[in-house]
């Protein structure tokens, strides 16, 4: 399969979702999930996906039949365990949580069977997506880093939209692309502020860290993007949010999915920005029509924003600054 795209998600959840758009509630039952949501978006844009996912218990037997109708090539491996998931009322037009599980730990053997079925599928792609557990606990960060080393060093580019140890870890392997928000650069001490000025010194520290091209969200702010040495400013159109979740997963996606087919890196950024954006006008996580992002793409630009600034940090420090948090 040319031109396709490796998704990890190890994790995958049941979301449940009660909506009330008329004067009767309805009920939508949806697989869920960093990887899941990335895949999904991947698809939308054309671009083939597969998709490798442990599944187990209740949860896993009503999830597995909805994974395999999200248009994507599934591939699972059984766990003793059950997968997770969550439950919202969004009835007046916000979420809100009514119960959160985050399923358990996978065991060493259940991982073993995971990074074997998925470094196989990864080492066929051009591009592989790492998207991180739905809790930091039940997949081990070092996972991650044999998993960025085994990839890159055979030829698979690899994307991430990771944070904590788990993005530490693949940086000490060496990524193609690290997406990040400017929110967990600053719960995991990475960035003391969010002013453009710091949030530019830490592009630089991410890509010194291994990370060849960076890009770093701001919600409502344009994004920052380190590409070949320069920084830039991602402009695009502001859209009236439906669900403001979502859009940094649909950013990666976005990005991965040109790659996998030959793009280049800053027509990838743009038509990750454009997928993110359209995404929020959505109330389905990782949703949106080619046409629509299509046609955005064309509004989104790379403003040049400045030079670059004195190097700060080593990878060691980097990964100590995490450590310590």
């Amino acid at each position: 399969m040319d031109g396709h795209v490796m998704v990890f998600a190890p994790t995958p959840l049941l979301t449940v979702t009660v909506e009330q758009p008329g004067d009767e509630p309805e009920l939508h039952l949806h697989p869920g999930g960093q990887g899941v949501w990335q895949a999904r978006m991947i698809s939308s844009l054309g671009v083939p996906v597969v998709l490798c996912a442990s599944i187990g218990g209740e949860i896993g037997q009503v999830l597995e039949p909805l994974l395999g109708s999200e248009g994507v090539d599934l591939r699972t491996v059984r766990r003793h365990s059950t997968n997770g998931g969550y439950v919202h009322d969004r009835r007046d037009g916000v979420r809100h949580e009514v119960v959160d599980v985050p399923g358990h730990p996978l065991t060493r053997h259940e991982l073993d069977e995971l990074y074997n079925l998925a470094l196989g599928e990864g080492l066929r792609a051009p591009v592989s997506v790492l998207s991180g557990p739905n809790q930091p606990s039940l997949v081990p960060p070092d996972v991650y880093r044999r998993f960025a080393a085994d990839l890159g060093d055979n030829g698979s580019r690899v994307v991430v939209d990771l944070s904590g140890e788990h993005l530490t870890a693949v940086l000490d392997s060496g990524v193609f692309f690290c997406k990040i928000s400017h929110e967990e650069l600053l719960r995991d001490g990475l960035a003391r502020d969010d002013s453009a000025e710091e949030l530019t010194g830490v592009l630089y520290d991410l890509h010194h860290a291994g990370a060849q091209t960076v890009l770093v969200s701001r919600a409502d702010e344009p994004a920052l993007a380190l590409v070949d040495g320069e920084v830039f400013e991602v402009e695009m159109p502001r859209l009236q949010a439906a669900d403001p979740r979502g859009a940094g997963d649909s950013m990666t996606a976005g990005v991965a999915a040109v790659v996998a087919v030959g793009g280049d890196i800053r027509t990838a950024i743009r038509t990750g920005a454009a997928a993110g954006a359209l995404n929020v006008t959505r109330h389905g996580l990782g949703t949106g029509r080619l046409d629509s992002i299509t046609g955005l793409v064309d509004r989104v630009r790379l403003v040049p924003a400045g030079s670059r600034p004195q190097e700060r940090t080593t990878p060691d420090d980097l990964a100590h600054r995490v450590v310590e948090r």
